[in-house]
């Protein structure tokens, strides 16, 4: 495909960030605690990596494991103050007790966001059903882009689902960028590229060894080279 493909690295701190964009990164998702699969980052730390950076930061929305939103004020207290250190595109999900998307935090939210762009994450991977909540989200403000692995086990299960999913792209509830992540492998880029997806999102893959090293140049820019046709994909 001629289209190059958006790679997102999730990055924890300013070595992460550097060192995700040396090796070609489009974006990054900035977190903090990956024991509990990403929570809101401090805005000193944000601060510090927008002024290491220049491209695209999306800062996490999340104050707890789990899908469940919480505290909703903190969350947009966490918001209003991020965006006033400049931050400008944000990632957030939640569920409510029914699997289906709790709309009156991600309104709240993205009202306090004001146009800001968003992407919903795995929440939508826990979700009762999917394309259910993806319609009822589809006119939601800023809503760009889903993260999603297409099953809560990760890509290898969810693969079927994400290749159904591209082929709706532009449909009611589709529009929004499909970017997939979780147990996300080099394996896996071909058939995914060949479906039409162009955004791809990846957190420990990015290291050598796992979540007990810092993001690694060169191993984005092995990524790099298979999102855009270069170099081996068979590598995990």
């Amino acid at each position: 495909m001629s289209t190059r493909a958006v790679l997102e690295v999730i990055a924890l701190d300013v070595e992460d960030a550097v060192a995700a964009q040396a090796g070609g990164a489009d974006r990054l998702e900035l977190v903090t605690d990956m024991a509990s699969d990403g929570l809101t980052p401090p805005v000193a730390a944000f601060a510090g990596i927008r002024a290491a950076v220049d491209i695209s930061l999306r800062v996490m929305l999340r104050l707890g494991d789990g899908f469940a939103a919480g505290d909703v004020e903190a969350l947009v207290r966490a918001a209003r103050e991020l965006r006033a250190a400049g931050a400008e595109e944000f990632v957030l999900g939640f569920l409510g007790e029914d699997g289906g998307p709790d709309l009156d935090a991600v309104e709240r939210l993205a009202g306090e966001l004001d146009g800001c762009r968003w992407t919903f994450h795995r929440a939508i991977d826990r979700a009762a059903d999917r394309d259910a909540l993806r319609k009822q989200l589809a006119e939601v403000p800023g809503l760009d882009t889903y993260l999603t692995a297409g099953s809560p086990g990760g890509v290898d299960d969810g693969l079927p689902t994400l290749l159904t999913e591209a082929a709706r792209r532009g449909e009611p509830g589709y529009t929004q960028r499909l970017m997939a992540g979780g147990g996300l492998r080099l394996d896996h880029v071909p058939r995914l590229r060949a479906a039409g997806v162009d955004a791809f999102h990846i957190g420990a893959a990015a290291r050598t060894d796992g979540w007990t090293t810092p993001v690694s140049a060169e191993a984005v820019r092995v990524w790099r080279g298979a999102l855009d046709g270069r170099g081996p994909v068979s590598r995990a």
